[in-house]
């Protein structure tokens, strides 16, 4: 029963019980009101009703209107005639002026309960942490590709990049309905992207045939049904280096007006590609200075091999964005060049460290001939040996060597590879020429130094023989030894480990310690014996027609005198202790078998805690 039947019943229903109240009172007044009242109610029925009807002035509800509207005849309205007439519009073609974009969103009143919590969500969304300049853009063209296919409802939005000099078109970033996007590299050939490119203009199809699909659109590995299509060349300093391209299912789904509003997009984008090229460029520059600024800062220790290693490391670091970087040194004294310092980034095969470098067929090799940098902006395209012809690694990408020239002398090999194909530009390679210039006169000094120690034979800090012309002295004296028939011994001398007293002074101690044990050494040794620094904390002392009793004597005066006497670092004193270990070298002409033997009894001394002496026969 509908809702105007149930409102008729109801109406009717007050007249039998007006007529009830007839059969139930006797009194005469009451009655007589009571058929008044009911004369009175059906005349505004029948009467009343069907006025109101006929006149149009009134009706009971809209729904009722309508019902009767529909089910009624013109002829029973006193066959009145009507007509149907359009809004009359304005314009009869949308230009860029009068056109607004229709959303595609579904407009709703209705406020859900986490409204708040969802618009922070999207409005508050962080960029990833820990990437790079190109990451970031991606993430913020990401985000514009959303709000583009949901405005228009296409069923993908795709941004391509342009390659002009390889003539290749690349995907960057899309967001789609489909998952057969092919991403990979186009050539330039007759389809709707390349006419884009080739013409500079924005195209526009409203009907592709379904036979032609795979053929105008070549960026799905399979067909989609793909019906319309709407793409918009993107200029950044008036160059021809992106594409935005939209397409539906639907055929007819854009116009010129959808052209006209990508244009708008486009001026966006090319906005924020200039905003991240100049924030890439200063916090570049700042990378850069503050590179530079670590590696010339005067606490650095350049005379420390390692720590200059470490310092060329940090520098590069900061200069150009890396997955391996290789430090190649020319050696003044072997006179080779070797890769001195290799850092890794990934989990590729790569070369390791103190390979010797091939000057032939290598690009290190060709950088070192020639005094050029060498730039491969794609390692994959043909067979390029880095290093060596033995090397075995999988790096495929760019990679960039840098010579470090002196005064037209080559001290060294700044090598980059990276996974990025085109990873380094001219920019960087002419910075990095400049900057090195700075960082070849350390070089020069370093590897001069290295030079000038190689050529003389005693430790320019103690006074003692180097390692080399100890080893080559205490040879000729244990043959001498040997021919007259004379005893001999070897003292091994370690200080102690002093980490606690480390801890205690600004800096490194150890040269004051070294110098001020070497002297007491000194200073109780006599003309006949050899005296020599085989490490930093490491001395040798041999003894010459002495057997190794009265040098077990010697070496416990010796340690005494250094265990009592203070040494005085910066502001403070204090003591240090050293370890001797004593062998005897009578009859032996071999250096290695001395030296094992005394260096065994050392341990036995470091073992027992240190500032002992043990002697071995």
């Amino acid at each position: 029963m509908d809702h105007r039947k149930k409102k008729r019943i109801l109406i009717f229903l007050l007249v039998p019980v007006l007529a009830a109240i007839l059969f139930i009172t006797d009194d005469l007044l009451i009655r007589v009101i009571t058929i008044i009242l009911i004369i009175i109610y059906v005349a505004f029925i029948i009467f009343l009703r069907d006025s109101v009807r006929f006149q149009g002035g009134y009706s009971i509800s809209e729904d009722e209107d309508d019902k009767l509207e529909k089910y009624s005849s013109p002829s029973a309205d006193h066959d009145e005639s009507f007509k149907i007439i359009s809004k009359k519009n304005g314009s009869d073609v949308i230009t860029d002026k009068a056109y607004s974009p229709d959303f595609a969103f579904e407009k709703t009143t209705l406020k859900p309960h986490d409204l708040k919590e969802r618009f922070e969500e999207i409005a508050y969304e962080e960029l990833p942490k820990g990437v790079g300049h190109d990451e970031q853009f991606a993430f913020v063209l990401e985000k514009m590709l959303t709000v583009i296919k949901e405005a228009y409802n296409a069923n993908t939005a795709i941004f391509f990049w342009y390659n002009k000099n390889k003539e290749k078109l690349t995907v960057e970033k899309f967001v789609s309905n489909s998952e057969d996007i092919s991403r990979r590299k186009f050539d330039l050939e007759d389809d709707i992207l390349s006419k884009i490119v080739q013409n500079g203009e924005p195209e526009l199809l409203s009907d592709i045939s379904p036979a032609a699909e795979s053929d105008v659109i070549r960026y799905y590995s399979s067909a989609q049904g793909i019906r319309s299509f709407v793409g918009v060349p993107l200029f950044y300093d008036k160059t021809l280096i992106a594409i935005i391209a939209l397409d539906s299912k639907v055929g007819d789904a854009f116009g010129i007006e959808t052209i006209y509003a990508l244009g708008r997009f486009v001026r966006v984008i090319t906005i924020i590609i200039t905003i991240f090229e100049e924030k890439h460029s200063d916090n570049v520059s700042k990378q850069r200075l503050k590179g530079i600024m670590k590696f010339i800062s005067p606490e650095n220790n350049y005379e420390d091999e390692q720590e200059l290693l470490r310092l060329m490391h940090t520098a590069a670091e900061l200069f150009v964005s890396w997955d391996a970087f290789v430090f190649v040194y020319y050696d003044p004294v072997k006179k080779d060049f070797v890769s001195k310092k290799v850092i890794n980034n990934t989990s590729l095969k790569y070369i390791g460290e103190n390979l010797e470098i091939d000057i032939k067929g290598t690009l290190v090799g060709k950088s070192i001939k020639s005094g050029l940098p060498v730039k491969i902006d794609d390692t994959s395209l043909g067979s390029h040996i880095r290093y060596s012809k033995s090397e075995d690694q999988s790096f495929d990408g760019s990679f960039l060597a840098i010579p470090i020239i002196y005064n037209k002398q080559i001290y060294g090999i700044i090598c980059f590879d990276s996974l990025k194909k085109n990873a380094f530009s001219n920019q960087d390679v002419q910075f990095l020429k400049s900057a090195l210039n700075i960082f070849s006169f350390i070089i020069y000094s370093h590897s001069t130094r290295k030079l000038l120690e190689s050529l003389i034979s005693v430790d320019l800090q103690t006074r003692a023989l180097n390692s080399d012309s100890f080893m080559e002295r205490l040879t000729s004296d244990l043959i001498k030894s040997k021919d007259l028939q004379i005893p001999g011994a070897l003292a091994l001398i370690k200080i102690d480990d002093f980490l606690e007293q480390e801890s205690l002074f600004d800096g490194d101690p150890l040269p004051k310690v070294t110098t001020a044990v070497a002297k007491t050494i000194a200073r109780e040794m006599t003309p006949l014996n050899l005296f020599g620094r085989l490490d930093d904390k490491l001395f040798a002392v041999y003894f010459f027609n002495t057997d190794a009793k009265k040098v077990f004597v010697w070496a416990e005066k010796v340690r005494v005198k250094i265990a009592r006497q203070p040494i005085a670092i910066v502001s403070k004193q204090s003591t240090f202790t050293i370890s001797i270990g004593i062998a005897s070298s009578t009859q032996i002409v071999d250096v290695k078998i001395v030296l094992e033997k005394a260096n065994f009894a050392l341990q036995k001394a470091v073992e027992k805690g240190g500032n002992s002496v043990q002697n071995i026969n």
